[in-house]
């Protein structure tokens, strides 16, 4: 059971960050040009958006989201490596920045006819202030799936050779990722000498996509914690057992 376990979670964590590489990707593209981030895009989107896509993808995030749990509630012991804790810290905390952009793009496109491109998601960034949430957004996904790999995959010869080009490449793509989406910044605001509003569907249901972020937020960060005191609970009893069936010997 836990060798199927670690096989879902491989599985389901590199259908993760393939689409957090194309993502970053995709930003990198806007240091050439807005239109050129643009197309790369509506190839995204036709992906990801796909029924197999969607399937794909939330079914991946569902799945190593419920391994995630399942293995704070049964860790025993948190003394962990440095670069443990980072790896956990980087996969806990995307989602609480996942969860706004998801609900902005995604959610909002599925319920309200919202159609994303480049240039609205900029000017809504932007006009809520929210661009530099954006630009911290998939770094901690790439870090904790880039370590998660490196873990599993370091007992090979091979893969230990190839670590100064796969550190390089850990660093490098969400800086030019950054790069590419300042680039986009600068070329929205040059098209325009006053911004415009943001999508007319956007300004509409801004309550609801308000609370649908809240509640979803509220909803993970209980996960985590009931699975976290559960955890303990489970500890605090099977320890107990443990003495009781000591003193009874």
């Amino acid at each position: 059971m836990q060798l199927t376990l670690r096989r879902l979670q491989l599985g389901s964590g590199v259908v993760l960050l393939i689409y957090l590489f194309l993502h970053l990707l995709n930003h990198t593209l806007g240091i050439w040009s807005l239109d050129l981030a643009g197309r790369g895009l509506t190839l995204a989107l036709h992906l990801w958006h796909s029924v197999p896509g969607t399937i794909l993808l939330y079914g991946s995030a569902s799945l190593h989201f419920a391994l995630a749990l399942h293995t704070i509630y049964m860790r025993r012991y948190w003394a962990l490596p440095p670069a443990e804790w980072i790896r956990i810290w980087a996969g806990l905390s995307l989602p609480l920045l996942l969860i706004r952009h998801a609900v902005t793009t995604r959610l909002a496109a599925s319920l309200y006819g919202f159609e994303p491109n480049y240039e609205r998601i900029v000017i809504s960034l932007i006009t809520s202030g929210t661009q530099g949430l954006q630009l911290a957004l998939l770094a901690p996904g790439w870090i904790h799936g880039c370590l998660g790999l490196w873990f599993r995959l370091r007992k090979y010869a091979m893969v230990r050779r190839a670590k100064p080009a796969l550190f390089a490449l850990l660093v490098l793509l969400p800086l030019l990722s950054a790069v590419g989406f300042l680039r986009m910044m600068r070329a929205v605001a040059a098209m325009h000498a006053i911004l415009p509003a943001p999508d007319p569907k956007l300004v509409a249901h801004q309550l609801a996509l308000d609370a649908w972020r809240h509640n979803l937020v509220v909803l993970y960060l209980s996960l985590i914690v009931s699975a976290f005191v559960a955890g303990q609970l489970r500890n605090w009893f099977d320890r107990r057992r443990m003495r009781k069936a000591s003193l009874n010997a």
